[in-house]
C-alpha cells in the first residue's frame, strides 16, 4: 500500500509541475527546463546565453537567482497546494560562464503547517557549486491542479 501512495504522490507532483510549467512564460523565456519533480524536490536547468552575461563576462546574478527561485517554486508546489515565496536569500560562490549549463536542485528541508523551508544548490555542468539559495514558502490556499470531485 505504501508503494501505491508514493506512486500517487509522485504522479501528483508531476501533474502539478507540468501544469505550472505550461503557464510559466518567465521560466520558459529564460530557457529553463523542468528536469525532475517529486514531492518536496525539483530539478531545473538553464543554459547561460550571451544575453545573460554582465559587464565582467560572467552570468548576471539575477539570472542565477531566477533559476534558483523557479526550482524553489516548483519544489514547494509539488504537493499540489498553491504556495508562494515568503522570503529568500542567495549566496554566489563562483561565476557562471557563457554556455555553462546550470542546474538547480531544490530540496524541502521542513514543512510545518503552511510554512516550508527549501534549500537550492545551483551547479554547473562540472558539478561546481555556483550558488546556494534558501527560500521560505507559504501556502495560500487552493490547488495547482484542481482535484476532480
Amino acid at each position: 500500500m505504501r508503494d501505491a501512495a508514493m506512486t500517487d504522490a509522485d504522479a501528483l507532483a508531476k501533474a502539478a509541475g507540468a501544469a505550472m510549467y505550461a503557464r510559466d512564460p518567465a521560466s520558459q523565456g529564460l530557457g529553463m527546463t523542468l528536469d525532475e519533480i517529486r514531492p518536496g524536490y525539483a530539478r531545473m536547468s538553464m543554459r547561460i546565453r550571451p544575453d545573460m552575461l554582465n559587464g565582467h563576462g560572467s552570468c548576471h546574478g539575477g539570472f542565477i537567482f531566477a533559476l534558483a527561485d523557479s526550482a524553489f517554486a516548483f519544489a514547494c508546489n509539488s504537493h499540489n497546494l498553491n504556495t508562494v515565496g515568503a522570503g529568500c536569500s542567495i549566496d554566489y560562490l563562483a561565476p557562471g560562464r557563457r554556455d555553462d549549463l546550470l542546474t538547480a536542485h531544490a530540496t524541502e528541508r521542513t514543512l510545518a503547517g503552511k510554512t516550508g523551508i527549501y534549500d537550492v544548490d545551483v551547479v554547473n555542468q562540472d558539478g561546481r557549486l555556483i550558488a546556494t539559495f534558501r527560500g521560505k514558502s507559504h501556502r495560500v490556499g487552493g490547488e495547482v491542479v484542481p482535484s476532480q470531485a
